[in-house]
């Protein structure tokens, strides 16, 4: 295996995370995807940082630089506490297509295609129910920040509707990358319409149970959006 793209990727310089980076991700990400819903209590600090499995004070800074982000709204007194802001950012601001925007395109492709194969084969009547309902309010959306959190929502449930936790979790991951990159592509009316009637064949292709088909018509769905980065990378 001497050069192979495999044996590179073991010996890539390593630059881990600190646990503070980790936690404003995390958190920041659930957030911009609508996750974490606008309005909502985070749990006290001593039981957030229980949950996390990190140090108070190391919650405390990520809490107030997401605070400072615009993502959280921290208020005292008897019913005060840390909540999710009104109107969070949905991207991270950086307002840039980035280098590597085509790889993270194609770990969709690959993690998304394969939830598709198992949601058709193990998927439920509520798992398609629910996707049922997102589809609705992406016909009429508030905006386009309502639209993409709905979006997000069409694609984890496809993710949850394969019955795999890694699997959602990475289908989250390359989400929340995504939607930096989706914020910079065209948003007009008739563009998320067609994107929406795209998410209406792939749900019947999932609820028929052909995995085939629910892969076919998902691929050609992630193929549009490539288009729209390619246009804007050259």
């Amino acid at each position: 295996m001497e050069g192979s793209s495999a044996l590179g990727s073991v010996f890539e310089r390593v630059h881990p995370p600190t646990t503070f980076e980790q936690t404003v991700e995390r958190l920041g990400t659930a957030i911009r995807l609508g996750l974490l819903t606008p309005g909502s209590r985070l749990p006290p600090e001593r039981e957030l940082a229980a949950q996390l499995g990190i140090a108070r004070s190391t919650l405390r800074q990520a809490l107030t630089l997401l605070v400072q982000s615009g993502h959280l709204v921290a208020l005292r007194g008897r019913t005060g506490g840390t909540f999710v802001a009104a109107a969070p950012p949905l991207s991270d601001g950086k307002g840039e297509l980035g280098a590597n925007w085509r790889e993270v395109c194609d770990a969709r492709v690959a993690i998304e295609c394969g939830a598709a194969l198992l949601a058709a084969e193990r998927g439920d009547q509520d798992a398609f129910a629910r996707m049922d309902e997102v589809i609705e309010r992406m016909d009429e959306p508030a905006d386009f920040d309502d639209y993409r959190r709905c979006d997000v929502r069409f694609h984890l449930s496809i993710a949850e509707a394969a019955g795999t936790p890694r699997i959602v979790a990475r289908m989250t991951e390359v989400q929340g990358e995504l939607t930096d990159l989706l914020a910079l592509a065209d948003h007009s009316a008739p563009v998320l319409a067609q994107r929406n009637a795209e998410h209406r064949e792939v749900l019947a292709a999932l609820r028929s149970g052909d995995g085939i088909e629910a892969v076919r018509r998902l691929r050609a769905h992630l193929a549009a959006t490539e288009q729209l980065l390619e246009e804007l990378a050259t």
